[in-house]
């Protein structure tokens, strides 16, 4: 088992299957101080309520940290703190709309992450990604709904060869997928 301050935790489903919900608990319960790193970018009044409605279901000794388009310009010490990514998905969704081509958002996704993982072995902190399932559904209509899919599909995959554990949240149910039972 690996140490708590080296535990990586990728948290799938589709929308409001509670993957949230379990990483927000997964974070309490670890009794770490927890920092919040959103990536949402608020474009209209519906998100915006969104993004106010995250807020006020965190607890306000959690500290939130903005990147709506990567994290290496992040230089502060997280040793010994739990870090919660909500979410990937926006994430790659910011990323393919700046860059604008699959392959470029890709690259700049992985270097986003390695440098998250290479943070996590220097200093030691506990993990936690929620990343939305997006290739369970019907096959996107528009050609970018489509690429952002496979992107989100490859990232994930990407992500889960990394990590310790996996779940997989359906109905508000979390399954583990990767890691010791």
């Amino acid at each position: 088992m690996p140490e708590p301050y080296k535990k990586t935790v990728l948290i799938l489903g589709g929308a409001r299957s509670g993957k949230s919900s379990l990483a927000h608990q997964m974070a309490r319960d670890s009794g770490l101080p927890v920092i919040y790193l959103a990536t949402g970018v608020v474009t209209d009044m519906e998100m915006k309520e969104r993004v106010q409605k995250h807020r006020n279901s965190r607890p306000q000794s959690w500290l939130t940290r903005e990147t709506p388009y990567g994290f290496s310009h992040i230089d502060e010490n997280w040793t010994g703190k739990a870090i919660l990514l909500d979410c990937v998905t926006f994430l790659v969704n910011n990323l393919l709309l700046r860059e604008d081509k699959e392959e470029a958002a890709y690259h700049q996704l992985l270097n986003e992450f390695i440098y998250l993982f290479e943070k996590q072995q220097r200093e030691g902190f506990y993990f936690l990604m929620v990343s939305n399932e997006t290739g369970m559904g019907i096959v996107p209509e528009y050609p970018l709904a489509r690429t952002f899919r496979d992107l989100q599909g490859r990232v994930n995959q990407w992500l889960a060869t990394k990590v310790n554990q996996v779940y997989l949240v359906v109905a508000g149910i979390p399954v583990k997928i990767k890691g010791e039972i």
